[in-house]
């Protein structure tokens, strides 16, 4: 509307258009609503158990429909059904998907309001801002014509017998035409923003947006971790069992084998065969520890810290297991900070604490080393952050210089496994 060509592009046509339609949708949405109340009252006292509320509740629904699709007409941003898919075929579970949904009252609301309150606006607002300065711009044409020349009414209400006033008149309706076209830009701009507000809010959009999107990024980080499963299965029961059937028949052939150059190249074949076979041990266990598997989150985290170059003190009583995506989330933390503490830190003790309250669990890694850690130097603590978020999780860090530090991270969950896991963990250190 700031623009100088407003007055000469086709926003002001389509604000009338978009009157002039919502002023008719209103009286058929008027009728239909009579005639389902009618037919509601009626069905209600013939079938018990029809409720006229369910039939009325219906009733939103196209006029919701055509009122996103006439948005269009000044609202350039889609308007995409706000609906969800109903979970099976059906009227019963289309039915019973629409009336648990908060928009279906919504656009009931809105429907009686446009019924009886919006569209009388829109029509008033066609009425003053254009018929009435059209009419008076035709006066001297309304004046040759209807009056003969002689005389003619404006608006029903003023008398003009001569034809300077009457081009006086019709000058003056061009002036309040131009006006019109801003009125009815700005009626149709508010009318249009309420629709949005009720049956198409651009953030209610967003909203579900932002919610398929961070369940695709559980969806992904689940997918992830069943495909490190597979990978450490494979592993271990195919390359590691290869691996060891060649350690043992290397060892064989070197205690067969005579002294000289053969007996000393199988014997160093034999230790390079132990060597790939304890590297690939250790990364089968990186990938997914068994132990996580099998006994839960306390026997991993006591697992690692055994395995623990500095020496860890753990304190992590937890009532049972929890999500799988929780539990190797919570264990590659913890094993990543005892790396980094092993690494930089030059700590001489180290302590992993925690545990599940108010509906989270909680992980605490402190050690006594000379702090100074930031997690966006590259210590890989970035990308355990993004993989605690994706869960809803949060992870801080406080690493002064001089120490100690800090690590925090805690999971929104719910024990999904009530077991005696503290004892587990304890016969497994």
């Amino acid at each position: 509307m700031s623009r100088p060509g407003f007055l000469l592009s086709a926003w002001p046509w389509r604000s009338v258009g978009y009157l002039l339609t919502g002023a008719l949708a209103g009286v058929l949405a008027l009728v239909g609503l009579v005639t389902l109340a009618a037919v509601g009252g009626a069905l209600a006292l013939v079938l018990v158990g029809l409720p006229l509320l369910v039939v009325l509740a219906l009733a939103g629904l196209p006029v919701a429909w055509v009122e996103r699709r006439r948005l269009a007409l000044v609202d350039l941003d889609p308007a995409p059904d706000p609906h969800r898919p109903p979970a099976a075929e059906g009227l019963v579970s289309w039915l019973r998907t629409r009336l648990r949904e908060q928009v279906t009252w919504r656009e009931l609301a809105y429907t009686v309001l446009f019924a009886g309150l919006l569209w009388p606006l829109d029509a008033l607002v066609f009425t003053v801002a254009l018929l009435f300065p059209l009419s008076m711009a035709a006066t001297p044409l309304l004046m040759a014509t209807l009056g003969e020349g002689r005389e003619t009414k404006v608006l029903k209400q003023w008398t003009v017998t001569t034809w300077p006033t009457a081009f006086g008149v019709a000058v003056l309706g061009l002036l309040l035409l131009a006006l019109g076209a801003y009125v009815l830009a700005v009626a149709a701009g508010a009318r249009a923003e309420l629709t949005r507000l009720l049956i198409a809010d651009r953030d209610g959009d967003l909203d579900a947006r932002v919610v398929e999107l961070s369940r695709s990024r559980v969806r992904l980080v689940d997918a992830f971790e069943a495909e490190r499963r597979r990978i450490e299965r494979d592993l271990h029961d195919g390359a590691q069992q290869r691996l060891v059937a060649l350690t043992m028949t290397l060892g064989l052939a070197r205690l067969d084998a005579p002294p000289g150059p053969l007996a000393d190249q199988l014997a160093k074949a034999h230790d390079e065969a132990g060597k790939a076979l304890a590297e690939l041990r250790e990364l089968i266990h990186g990938i997914h520890p068994k132990v996580l598997a099998d006994y839960g989150l306390g026997a991993a985290v006591a697992d690692a810290a055994d395995r623990s170059v500095v020496p860890v003190d753990v304190d992590l009583p937890l009532p049972g297991r929890f999500g799988q995506a929780v539990e190797a989330a919570a264990y590659f933390v913890v094993c990543e900070a005892l790396a980094n503490i092993a690494k930089h830190s030059g700590a001489s003790r180290a302590q992993v604490s925690g545990g599940h309250t108010g509906g989270r669990l909680v992980l605490e890694v402190r050690d006594d080393g000379c702090g100074g850690a930031d997690a966006s130097a590259g210590s890989g603590l970035t990308g355990l952050a993004d993989r605690v978020s994706v869960l809803d999780g949060r992870l801080s860090l406080s690493s002064p210089p001089g120490g100690p530090t800090l690590l925090r991270v805690e999971f929104p969950c719910e024990v999904t496994e009530v077991t005696e896991l503290s004892e587990a963990a304890d016969r497994f250190a």
